[in-house]
This record gives structure tokens, sequence and C-alpha cells, in this order.
């Protein structure tokens, strides 16, 4: 297992997690988003919040196992720059690079014998989608058949703010021998 450099106090429990209780994005039209996760993804909205003083609002979409995902809108929100804020395109059509500090993509989990009907969903509702990815330990990462190294199962697709989302399916179960590299550090980046 790959060194640590961050460590725990001595006798200290680790931190209890249940999940991802919400991610936060921002959206350019509140309506828009609403229309894209009710209607075309079928998310429940579950809150909706007016912020005060006229800073906006913030509304919440249940994604499942409990976990929601969750839009700001703000009047004098700059516009995203593509490929720095977030990827310019989805993995298939481009570069997936994004700034430090960005949110790159959402990947909600679905079930494995479903992920080719719900990219049939997609494409009938007009979302354009790549391929099934099968995500393998290959040099390239990717496999185009599914074969006992893949662990995971994507199709990557955009909402109406460019926002990269993902559906994911986990193939196998997953063990030690899959944390097999060292992590980068800052220097290791190159700089442009």
């Amino acid at each position: 297992m790959p060194h640590s450099t961050v460590s725990r106090i001595e006798g200290q429990k680790p931190f209890e997690f249940g999940g991802v209780h919400h991610l936060a994005l921002v959206c350019r039209d509140m309506a828009r988003t609403v229309d894209f996760y009710t209607n075309v993804l079928g998310m429940r909205l579950v809150k909706t919040i007016e912020l005060p003083d006229g800073m906006g609002q913030h509304f919440f979409f249940d994604c499942g196992g409990g976990d929601c995902l969750a839009f700001f809108w703000f009047p004098g929100a700059p516009d995203g720059v593509p490929g720095i804020s977030a990827p310019a395109t989805r993995p298939d059509k481009g570069d997936l690079t994004s700034a430090i500090g960005s949110m790159n993509h959402v990947a909600f989990t679905v079930a494995p014998e479903r992920i080719d009907e719900y990219r049939a969903r997609l494409l009938a509702a007009g979302v354009d989608c790549t391929e099934v990815a099968n995500h393998d330990d290959s040099a390239f990462g990717l496999s185009e058949t599914l074969h006992p190294g893949v662990f995971v199962r994507s199709v990557y697709f955009q909402d109406p703010d460019g926002i990269l989302l993902e559906f994911a399916c986990w193939t196998r179960v997953l063990g030690v021998d899959d944390v097999a590299h060292a992590p980068v550090l800052f220097a290791d980046r190159v700089s442009s």
C-alpha cells in the first residue's frame, strides 16, 4: 500500500462516513437544471432554498443511497471556463484535465445490468453520451471487451451547463492489489 503523508493521532478512531451528503455545484439557469435532473435523469427534487438578501437559490436532488446532488444559482455568477473550471468536454472527445480545486465530474452508481439500458435512455432523451467504457488496468485504461480485469463500466455525458456526469457500476470487488501506485507530488506536476 502506498505511504500516506497524513496520519491519524495515535488511538484516535477514524471518521465514520455514511456516504456523500451532497455535492454542491453552480448552474446558469435553475429552471433548466430542475428540468434536466428531474425529467431526464429522474431525480426527485427534495429541498429548495431561497438564499437571503437576493443571493440566489440552492436546490437539492435525491441521487440515491441517501445522497444528494445540489445546485446553487447565483445572480452574478461568472461563466465557467471549459478546460479550467471543468473539463472542456467528455473524455472521448478531448482532454479530461481541469484546474486544481475544480470539480471534474460526478459519477452516479447504477446497477451493472442496467448500464446499457440507461445509455439507450439518455440517447432517446437527446443526451449525447459516450459508448459504455470498460475501465481496466491496461496501459490505456480501457478495454473494448468486458473481461475479468475490468473493474468499472461507465457512460459519460454532460448536463445543460456542461457539467461532466457519469453513470458507473463496479464489476468486481476491489482488493488490496487494486491499491498499487504511490501518490505523486506537486513537484511532479508539469507546468504550463
